[in-house]
């Protein structure tokens, strides 16, 4: 795959396990992206899995759209998923946990699949005209978040 459109990472001083819990939690992770704002696990899924589809509600200020996304990896090493609206893929979601001495680093990224004639129609739903220099901002604050909710809702690592 090509290098993604955004991409960050973070320590976080906790299990690895615990951070793939937090980022693979529908509800869980509303609280902590920035755009994300909830969903709903779909065909009678009750949690991640290879093939399993989500329901994905993302909000930007007055502007809400849903999206459906399925799940590619599911481990806890990886936890990725493929979004699409209207049908085709739109992006490719990406984290990438690696168990360090101090807990683990905590890589997220994205890849823009947008065809070029479908971006002017995001920008009209979302607003946002820029998608990588808002994604790479989103990337970071949501790291943030999920680095203080790791750490708070476990004992320092080891």
């Amino acid at each position: 795959m090509s290098d993604p459109d955004a991409r960050a990472s973070v320590d976080v001083a906790a299990p690895a396990e615990h951070v793939y819990e937090l980022v693979s939690d529908l509800a869980g992770m509303a609280e902590l992206a920035e755009e994300y704002s909830g969903g709903r696990w779909l065909d009678g899924a009750s949690g991640p899995g290879v093939g399993a589809r989500f329901r994905g509600t993302n909000r930007r200020g007055i502007r809400l759209w849903t999206t459906v996304a399925t799940v590619t990896d599911a481990r806890t090493e990886r936890f990725a998923f493929v979004v699409h609206s209207l049908g085709m893929p739109v992006s490719r979601w990406q984290y990438d946990i690696e168990p360090s001495d101090t807990g683990c680093r905590v890589t997220e990224s994205t890849w823009d699949l947008r065809p070029s004639w479908f971006k002017p129609l995001t920008v009209l739903a979302t607003g946002v005209r820029d998608r990588g220099t808002r994604n790479q901002a989103n990337i970071e604050s949501t790291l943030a978040r999920l680095k203080q909710a790791a750490e708070r809702s476990r004992r320092p690592y080891p």
